[in-house]
C-alpha cells in the first residue's frame, strides 16, 4: 500500500547558538533550549511529524543535524536563529538537502526592558541576558552566505509568543510544504484525448513533472467500459443510495440514466484504487462505439463525488486545471472547475461555471442533478449537475503556460454571491471581486490562462504564493 501523503511530510526543526557562550553566559543555553521548544511545540500543532535536530551550537553538530535530516527525509527545514551563531554552523545543515528553509527570526518579548537591564550590576550578566534577545542579528550573515551558496530562503520575524501574524505565517509555510508533498506524490489519471481545436488546454507532460512532480498515468475510456461490466446490482443500487444521500435528485431524472451514472460510479472508483489516482482529467468524444459512449455520458456524477472526496476531476482533458484543482483541494479549500459563462454589469458580477462534475462538498446547500437532452458541445445525453459555489470568499487558481515554456500561477481573490444563476444543470455561479467585474476580466485574461481555472472556498492567496515560492514558480495575483 502506498505511504500517505501524511506519513510522507516531515518538518526538520533546529535552532542555532554558539558553543563559546555557554561557559561564559550561566543560563544562557538552557533558556535559548526552552524557547526551542516553545517553537517546537507550535510546529507540532500543525503537522506532527517534527524532526527535531536541536540547539546546533559548532561544526560538528551542524554536520550532525544534516545527515539527521537527510535521512529523515525531511520536506521542510525551519531554522531558529536564537542568538548570534556563525554561519558556518549552519550551511552544513541544509546545503545538501534542496528543500525550503524558513529562517525564524523571533524575539523572545515584544522590547527589552530597558530600565531593568540597564539597573543590573554585573555586566557580565547584562551581556548574557541582552544575547538572549540577539536572534536578529545572525539572520543577515546567513541570508549572505545562502545567496552566495544558492539555497533559497524565506523569513517570518516577530516575536516568539502573542504573535499572530507570526503564527500565521509559520502555519501556511507548513501548510503550503504539506501541499508540495501532496503534488509531488500525486498521481493523475489522463482518460481520452483532448478536445479538438482547443488549443489553450494543451500542455507538454513532462513540464508538470518538472514543475509539481507526481506521475501521470495515461487511461483508456475501455478500462472503464470493462471495469462497469463488473459491477454487481448490489454494487449498483448501494451506489443509488449514496446519490440519494449525496444530490438533490429531481423527479424528471430517469431510472435506467440514475442507474447507468451509478454503474459507471462505482467503475469510477475502482479505476482509481486501480492505479492510486489522486486526480483526473478526461475527455472522450465517444462516437461510433456505444459502450463507450454510454460510459462518457454517464460520468458526471461518480466524478462530482470523486471531486467531493479529493480526487478532483477535471472535463475536456485539462490537464493543467486538474493541478489547479488537487492545489485547492490539498488546501482544503475545495478546486472545482469553472469558466466564464457570461457578464452581470449590472449587479458588477461575473458568472462562471462548467458542464461536467463540480466539486459538491462547496456548493450552496444540495446539488442538484438534473437531465439534460444534450452536452452542448459534446456526444450524448444523461445527468448533470447544478450547484452554486458556498457564498462568501473564494479564491481562483489557474496554472498558465508561459511563452518561455515554464509555467506560472495565477491567482484572484473575491466572493461567490448571492442572485439568480442559470438552471440549466451545470454548476454556476455569481462572482463578485474587489476591483471590479470589467477590471478583474481585463486583469485575468492579460495573464493568457487557459478558459478554464479552479474555485476554492477562502481567500489563500498568501498560501499560493509560499506554495509557488517552494516549487519555484512564478505567481501573480490579479486582486
Amino acid at each position: 500500500m502506498a505511504m500517505p501523503d501524511s506519513a510522507r511530510f516531515k518538518i526538520g526543526f533546529f535552532g542555532i547558538g554558539l558553543d563559546t557562550y555557554w561557559p561564559q553566559f550561566s543560563g544562557l543555553k538552557e533558556r535559548l533550549e526552552g524557547y526551542m521548544e516553545v517553537v517546537a511545540s507550535q510546529l507540532k500543532s500543525h503537522h506532527p511529524l517534527v524532526v527535531n535536530a536541536g540547539l546546533v551550537d559548532n561544526a560538528d553538530k551542524a554536520f550532525e543535524a544534516g545527515a539527521l535530516f537527510r535521512r529523515e527525509d525531511v520536506s521542510i527545514v525551519f531554522l531558529y536563529t536564537t542568538t548570534y551563531a556563525l554561519s558556518a554552523m549552519v550551511l552544513p545543515v541544509v546545503q545538501r538537502l534542496h528543500v525550503p528553509v524558513i529562517i525564524l527570526n523571533l524575539s523572545p518579548e515584544s522590547a527589552i526592558d530597558y530600565q531593568a537591564f540597564n539597573q543590573m550590576t554585573d555586566r557580565t550578566k547584562m551581556t548574557g541576558e541582552w544575547l538572549a534577545y540577539c536572534g536578529s542579528c545572525p539572520v543577515p550573515e546567513i541570508a549572505n552566505v545562502f545567496h552566495r551558496t544558492g539555497i533559497d530562503f524565506h523569513q517570518v520575524t516577530g516575536m516568539l509568543t502573542g504573535d499572530q501574524q507570526v503564527e500565521d505565517e509559520i502555519k501556511e509555510w507548513v501548510q503550503a510544504a504539506r501541499v508540495m508533498v501532496t503534488m509531488r506524490y500525486n498521481r493523475m489519471g489522463c482518460m481520452g484525448h483532448y478536445y479538438s481545436g482547443m488549443l489553450d488546454i494543451y500542455t507538454d507532460l513532462t513540464r508538470q513533472y518538472a514543475c509539481f512532480g507526481g506521475h501521470i498515468e495515461l487511461l483508456e475510456v475501455e478500462e472503464l467500459v470493462d471495469l462497469r461490466k463488473e459491477v454487481t446490482e448490489r454494487q449498483m443500487k448501494q451506489r443509488l443510495e449514496l446519490f440519494r444521500e449525496s444530490f438533490d435528485i429531481q423527479p424528471d431524472c430517469a431510472a435506467e440514466d440514475l442507474a447507468a451514472a451509478a454503474t459507471t460510479s462505482v467503475a469510477l472508483d475502482a479505476l482509481v484504487s486501480r492505479y492510486k489516482l489522486g486526480s483526473m482529467a478526461y475527455y472522450y468524444k465517444g462516437t461510433g462505439n456505444a459502450e463507450n459512449e454510454l460510459a462518457i455520458s454517464s460520468i458526471i456524477l461518480g466524478n462530482s463525488l470523486l471531486t467531493a472526496h479529493h480526487v478532483p476531476v477535471a472535463g475536456e482533458y485539462e490537464i493543467k486545471n486538474a493541478q489547479a484543482m488537487k492545489i485547492m483541494d490539498s488546501f482544503d479549500a475545495g478546486g472545482s472547475f469553472t469558466e466564464y459563462y457570461a457578464m452581470d454589469f449590472r449587479d458588477d458580477v461575473v458568472l462562471m461555471g462548467h458542464d461536467g462534475p463540480g466539486h459538491i462538498a462547496i456548493a450552496e446547500g444540495k446539488t442538484k442533478v438534473r437531465p439534460l437532452q444534450v452536452y452542448h458541445g459534446k456526444v450524448g445525453r444523461g445527468l448533470s449537475v447544478e450547484m452554486m459555489v458556498k457564498n462568501g470568499p473564494v479564491t481562483l487558481l489557474s496554472v498558465v503556460e508561459k511563452r518561455d515554456g515554464g509555467l506560472l500561477l495565477l491567482v484572484a481573490e473575491g466572493a461567490s454571491v448571492p442572485g439568480p444563476i442559470l438552471e440549466i444543470g451545470n454548476t454556476n455561479s455569481r462572482y463578485r471581486f474587489p476591483v471590479g467585474a470589467r477590471s478583474f476580466v481585463n486583469g485575468w485574461n492579460a495573464h493568457g490562462p487557459a478558459h478554464h481555472c479552479a474555485v476554492g472556498v477562502g481567500h489563500i492567496a498568501s498560501k499560493i504564493k509560499k506554495l509557488g515560492a517552494m516549487l519555484h514558480m512564478e505567481v501573480r495575483q490579479v486582486c
